[in-house]
């Protein structure tokens, strides 16, 4: 049987890391993994995972099981830390092994509502959406985000193919912190997103992987909770991968917004899918998250730490930014300065990415995605030099 099956393609960014890893020179720089870096270089551990995880350790007295749909006060922790208060009636959730666990369920549950909803994606998108999407056998339609002349958004674009949604199809929408293009709607562009699906009769399913690294915590939610406000159903998909900093403990959550009357139903097919998949979701990364919010102490400490990475980001993009304007003498790359999150797109030729990677041993995306928190200030100017060498 098993020699029937194909190689399949690598994934870019994993291969990507072991190119890196096999890479002797010691200047090297990795651009293209989206984990945190402090300016060290080191992926540290938050201050309130490290005091939640000592507590934990000392009274916790068993590892059975948790329910099919996690922890209760998990999910109400996500819940109201996501979408505040006034959707506790109406939100079904379960936990997932981190957001693409949550991303997969959320697909799931849509072809089993809609075998005939097509799933729109934003080009681009993280390669994962559309790849899960191909694999369930459902219909993807890329609609314009990204304009590459100018590294925003391309608005017009964005509106125009989004005429094209039919009642029923769902919208992957990045709620903040768009991955890989840091390229975010404003306020305004939100609202007209939002009364565009809603005469169309969408269903809109957020991607919320950043929260806490772009405006603020709340800000990030700010298009989510308007999103939950304007729609009888919305689906969302979270991580705490980047704001808890726990990556390996694979943690999310998938938030579907019914009806009061139909979210038994709901939470019944939620709890099904996990049944089906990985039967209960791990716990550990979990608790952590539920200790942290319902410890005043330990969120105030975890707000404050989360605070001082999303700084770091704004300031590492400003240094970018007035770099890179400094050694190319153009404001090609102010763009740097208004993106938000971990990522930008440099807007790059594949071949000059290539140039970066061999003469200068500097790793990124073979799109010009590169991840701002990767830097440093020492590194900083080596990047810009870099760039300006190979333009």
């Amino acid at each position: 049987m098993l020699e029937t099956l194909h190689p399949q393609p690598q994934d870019k960014i994993l291969q990507l890391i072991a190119m890196f890893r096999e890479d002797p020179r010691s200047s090297k720089i990795d651009l293209g993994v989206g984990v945190y870096k402090d300016a060290n270089g080191l992926i540290p551990v938050m201050r309130a995972v490290k005091a939640a995880e000592k507590q934990l350790w000392e009274t916790e007295t068993t590892k059975t099981y948790t329910g099919l749909a996690g922890e209760p006060a998990y999910n109400a922790a996500l819940v109201n830390m996501i979408l505040g208060d006034g959707h506790a009636d109406r939100a079904a959730s379960v936990a997932t092994p981190g957001g693409t666990g949550a991303i997969r369920q959320a697909l799931e549950l849509i072809r089993m509502a809609n075998p005939k909803a097509r799933v729109w994606l934003s080009a681009p998108t993280w390669p994962n959406h559309p790849s899960i999407v191909k694999y369930l056998g459902m219909t993807g339609v890329e609609y314009r985000y990204f304009d590459v002349a100018t590294s925003g958004i391309d608005f017009a674009g964005l509106m125009a193919d989004l005429e094209g949604v039919a009642a029923g199809d769902a919208v992957l929408l990045h709620g903040c912190c768009h991955n890989p293009t840091g390229a975010n709607l404003d306020a305004d562009q939100w609202d007209q997103v939002i009364a565009l699906l809603q005469r169309k009769g969408a269903v809109p399913f957020v991607d919320l992987a950043y929260q806490g690294f772009g405006d603020g915590l709340d800000a990030d939610a700010e298009a989510t909770r308007k999103i939950a406000a304007a729609f009888p159903e919305v689906l969302i998909a979270a991580s705490c991968s980047k704001n808890f900093g726990i990556y390996r403990e694979r943690t999310g959550i998938l938030i579907a917004l019914t009806s009061a009357e139909r979210k038994a139903v709901v939470q019944g097919n939620l709890n099904f899918l996990n049944r089906q998949n990985y039967s209960f979701p791990p716990d550990h990364g979990a608790r952590l998250v539920t200790m942290i919010l319902e410890d005043p102490a330990l969120t105030a400490d975890w707000k404050a730490e989360l605070e001082e990475v999303r700084q770091n980001m704004l300031s590492l993009r400003r240094q970018l930014a007035d770099a890179l304007r400094r050694a190319t003498n153009s404001d090609r790359f102010d763009f740097v300065a208004a993106h938000r999150g971990m990522f930008s797109r440099l807007g790059l030729t594949e071949a000059q990415v290539n140039r970066l990677r061999e003469d200068h041993g500097i790793y990124m995306v073979g799109d010009s995605r590169i991840n701002i928190a990767g830097l440093n200030a020492q590194t900083v100017p080596v990047l810009a030099a870099a760039i300006a060498q190979v333009i």
